[in-house]
């Protein structure tokens, strides 16, 4: 069993022409967001639990809320595709959970594919968590949707 957890970074500032979008940090209602979900991820969350966050700065700051270790990971940045996420998660064939702080499209487009939806991506709020597993039923592999929080309801 493997349990795959997908937080989109906190609200951001927006884009300002020129700048380097990499550089773009949370706004304060972000780093609301981001505690009230870290609070509620810190009483769900397994021990022994791998942490992933794409090296942007808005990203990190939405980690860094949750007060665990994580590693950067360049694969995870704006641009990153399906394929590339879930080789780093190791998922299915990893045991144990990952959480992978992300961006859009590409954790909806994730989502979509696990879960066999038509769209080619899953709309995913700024700062909400889904929470996936692939688990073993009578010899046949399925992913299962455990949660989908938002900041907003925690």
């Amino acid at each position: 069993m493997m349990d795959l957890i997908l937080w989109r970074h906190a609200e951001a500032e927006e884009a300002q022409d020129g700048s380097d979008d990499l550089t773009r940090a949370l706004t304060p209602r972000g780093e609301k967001q981001a505690a009230r979900m870290a609070a509620w991820l810190d009483r769900q969350l397994p021990e022994g639990l791998r942490v992933l966050a794409s090296p942007s700065r808005r990203t990190e700051q939405t980690a860094d809320a949750l007060g665990r270790k994580f590693k950067m990971r360049a694969e995870l940045l704006p641009g990153g595709t399906t394929e590339e996420l879930l080789e780093l998660a190791q998922w299915p064939r990893a045991r144990g959970a990952v959480l992978i702080v992300g961006h859009q499209p590409v954790l909806g487009q994730t989502i979509a594919q696990l879960l066999g939806m038509q769209a080619s991506e899953c709309a995913v709020r700024k700062g909400a968590v889904w929470w996936l597993r692939q688990r073993q039923r009578m010899d046949e592999s399925q992913t299962v949707l455990m949660a989908v929080q938002s900041p907003e309801f925690v």
